[in-house]
């Protein structure tokens, strides 16, 4: 007879399978009863579906159709221009943060034997307080919300003369100083969480710690925190409609800008659409990531199959040995 228990329970039998789908039909129902008792009726009553809330968005005949639409894709275009430069410059940043604290850790653990006892002593006391600087960054940028972060850059740089010109950069920059320290974490836990014996093996080949670090820690890193690293970029996206309290035109200033021009204000029916159109971008990023997990991890597979040697290379090497 097949075993019908798993690992972690046992198998449902019959008649919990049909109390299961009782109870999904029944919750099933409710959820639509209360979708549409709750949202959809009193919405209804208020004329919410009227096509002279909607019409902008979705009638091409609209007389104000094609604006509203040149007015969000403008709003897009800047959201996606803040987002791209702050994934980059937090990836970039991210990284050298995660190394500089793997080195300085590294570095403390050195006795500096083959210097003099003042410099070994200044060079753990520079590593140690190196090390304390970081961390103090890494806990004041992770603990501070973004909101506060983008207003701070954006009214403190002035103020220390340093005119950045385009306000986008404001924007950029509060984005990365909070999202580099939360990548750099990311990276130094996946770098720390691997076995000891990889940089105890690298160091018996010769290799210094900076070597060790940048050829064998961190490219494992990259990929074991993959999905980590992902959802931190799908939030540095939705993080960027914050830049409408700088005066950032990106996507949600454009949108509060169009519900106050139309002649009927549909601020439902805008944000419904912007929204949607954030949630499929979001979407088509963790599709993305998920589709480049499976690459890696179907690369490291194929690395670790032995490959067969082809009968002309085997004899080549057999034929010496016979003479």
């Amino acid at each position: 007879m097949k075993d019908q228990q798993t690992v972690l329970y046992d198998a449902p039998g019959p008649r919990a399978r049909r109390f299961t789908l009782v109870f999904s039909v029944v919750a099933v129902l409710a959820l639509v009863a209360g979708a549409y008792y709750l949202v959809y009726r009193p919405l209804d009553e208020q004329g919410q579906f009227s096509m002279e809330l909607w019409g902008p968005l979705i009638d091409p005949d609209n007389e104000v159709f094609s604006l509203v639409w040149a007015r969000l894709r403008e709003g897009f275009v800047a959201t996606l221009t803040a987002a791209a430069l702050a994934l980059v410059s937090s990836l970039v940043f991210g990284t050298a943060l995660a190394v500089l604290r793997i080195q300085l850790k590294a570095l403390s653990r050195r006795t500096f034997t083959g210097l003099a006892k003042p410099a070994a002593l200044a060079l753990r006391a520079l590593s140690w307080f190196l090390s304390v600087l970081s961390r103090f960054f890494v806990e004041i940028f992770r603990g501070l919300p973004v909101v506060i972060t983008i207003f701070f850059v954006a009214a403190a740089l002035p103020e220390l003369g340093v005119d950045l010109g385009d306000i986008l950069w404001y924007l950029v920059i509060g984005l990365t100083l909070y999202n580099m320290v939360v990548i750099g974490e990311i990276l130094r836990s996946g770098m720390e969480g691997l076995p000891g014996g990889q940089r105890e093996a690298a160091e018996a080949m010769g290799l210094s710690s900076f070597q060790t670090t940048r050829m064998i820690l961190l490219p494992q890193a990259f990929r074991i925190m993959l999905p980590a690293l992902i959802s931190q970029l799908v939030v540095v996206l939705k993080d960027t409609s914050l830049g409408f309290m700088i005066s950032y035109e990106e996507v949600l200033r454009v949108s509060g800008q169009i519900i106050q021009a139309l002649p009927e204000p549909n601020p439902i029916q805008v944000y419904f659409v912007v929204g949607a159109i954030y949630i499929v971008v979001n979407y088509a990023l963790s599709k993305l990531a998920e589709y480049v997990q499976r690459r890696l991890a179907r690369g490291r597979k194929t690395a670790a199959l032995p490959t067969e040697q082809p009968p002309a290379a085997l004899a080549a090497e057999i034929e010496p040995a016979k003479v």
